[in-house]
């Protein structure tokens, strides 16, 4: 038994085992990081007060902003041309590999020396020289896991994403526990992701070998027409992502950017739910698009309907226990933020199945439409930030982004129906009946002094066992969304 588990999680063996493979070893990467992140996130807000760790955050949100820059799409290129060119591999890895470089040191001259001028916040400035580096590592880090990648070698990836944030929570512990500042928190990120990145290295050395040797001029070229679109959608995706917290510094204090960002982080962790089961789904989508719409459509469908069958409930619970969840993980200092969860939630009725409608149309070759539905988003973001933030505060910019995601996804959702008629709604009748249910179990256990980690055990078995009594489809047809053997082989 033991073998066989070895053999399933460290072997390629055939199409599907590899698919399942490289799944397991994505979620196991992520949810990991992610769940190890999280205590420090909610260690670190603690310690440091809402105004502490909103400065924190406005310093890593500024050198994001700047950073999306040396991203221009040639992780994604690399992916997929040394996927369909295993002989030119080295060759990619090479010239990829310098491009990559001298984008992110010109990333880190803008943090360094043109970020300081974007923020009224004083203590920001001392720190971006520090968040240049971490986000130098991480970034040659990711552009690590774009090999990986292509090898189809996700369980190197999952062990470098752990062991990174392990030592960052580790040493963001330690550190705290000695030294209460900004600083130290800086300081342990920036250790972490640095043995990070050179476990990445040491990982990846034999096919680092002969870099000069191996960088093809001819190649560059070819490399930013590809990557060109990717890089686009990069920079506009990153506007969408971190204009709200840098327009909040040009108005509001670091207090309110604090619960502003707290509030971000939960968010972008429920949308791990999606993003990785749509990685699972994408071969499915790339392998049948053009070739049967009509199975393609299915699968959609149900894709969509069964991140929503999640996520439905979660938008209910999170709006009736808001002051709770953020008392309990953060405490009462962050109660001001609750109203900004409550509307913030709202953005998972859009983005769950809309991360599977962008694949969809990937899978389709369509992805330059992204170009304008991503600038649509941007620029509303940027025009409702600038009318709701000064007046409205972090409530404000929740809405903007509501609104922002509500012009680019709504274009988005148009533009699939136009290339794959799919539709939705008839699958979530049974979902919606069980949610409104328990969301009256979840208003009577909060009412009745129930904790909040029992109020959310109890009302997740009443919503799955009503789906169960209603004999919702969607718990027996998991394999729907999966491909199966004879088609991946």
């Amino acid at each position: 038994m033991f073998q066989k588990i070895k053999s399933f999680l460290f072997e390629n063996k055939n199409a599907r085992q590899t698919i399942a493979k490289n799944t397991f070893w994505l979620f196991f990467g992520e949810i990991s990081s992610r769940l190890l992140r999280m205590i420090i996130i909610i260690y670190a807000a603690r310690v440091l007060g809402a105004g502490g760790w909103g400065v924190f955050s406005y310093a890593i949100t500024l050198a994001a902003f700047f950073t999306t820059f040396s991203d221009i799409g040639i992780s994604a290129m690399l992916i997929r041309e040394s996927s369909k060119n295993p002989s030119m591999r080295s060759q990619y890895l090479s010239t990829s590999l310098f491009i990559k470089l001298f984008l992110i040191i010109i990333s880190a001259c803008l943090i360094i020396f043109i970020s300081p001028s974007l923020t009224k916040i004083e203590q920001v400035k001392p720190l971006l020289p520090i968040i240049a580096l971490i986000l130098f590592f991480d970034g040659m880090r990711e552009f690590g896991f774009s090999l990986n990648r292509s090898l189809e070698k996700m369980e190197s990836e999952a062990l470098i994403k752990t062991v990174t944030n392990f030592l960052i929570v580790g040493l963001g512990l330690i550190f705290l526990m000695y030294s209460k500042t900004v600083k130290s928190l800086a300081f342990s990120y920036t250790i972490g992701s640095g043995i990070g990145f050179l476990l990445t290295i040491w990982i990846l050395r034999s096919h680092f070998k002969n870099l000069f040797s191996n960088f093809a001029k001819k190649l560059i070229w070819p490399i930013f027409s590809t990557a060109w679109p990717f890089a686009l959608m990069g920079v506009l995706g990153g506007i969408m992502i971190n204009t709200d917290t840098i327009m909040l510094g040009w108005w509001r204090t670091a207090e309110e950017i604090g619960f502003y960002s707290v509030v971000q982080r939960i968010i972008q962790a429920l949308y791990l739910v999606p993003v990785l089961f749509s990685s699972s789904v994408f071969p499915s989508f790339s392998r049948l698009a053009n070739k049967d719409n009509e199975k393609f459509r299915t699968i959609l469908e149900k894709s969509i309907a069964l991140v929503l069958l999640i996520g439905i409930p979660l938008i209910f619970g999170g709006v009736f226990l808001a002051n709770e969840i953020i008392t309990a993980l953060f405490g009462n200092e962050y109660l001001p933020a609750a109203t900004t969860f409550q509307i913030l939630l709202l953005t998972i009725l859009l983005e769950f199945p809309v991360i599977f409608i962008g694949n969809a149309i990937f899978a389709y070759n369509e992805q330059k439409k992204f170009i304008g539905f991503l600038t649509i988003g941007a620029i509303s973001n940027v025009v409702f930030n600038w009318l709701l933030i000064p007046r409205y505060g972090i409530a404000g910019s929740a809405v903007a982004t509501v609104i922002a995601q509500v012009f680019s996804m709504g274009f988005i959702w148009i533009k699939m129906k136009k290339i794959n008629d799919f539709k939705i709604f008839s699958n979530l009748v049974k979902i919606v009946i069980a949610t409104i249910i328990m969301s009256l179990f979840v208003w009577i256990l909060k009412n009745s002094g129930i904790n909040i980690f029992i109020n959310i055990a109890l009302s997740s078995l009443i919503y799955f066992g009503l789906l169960y009594i209603l004999k919702e489809p969607l718990l027996n047809e998991l394999k729907l969304i999966f491909p199966s053997p004879k088609n991946n082989d």
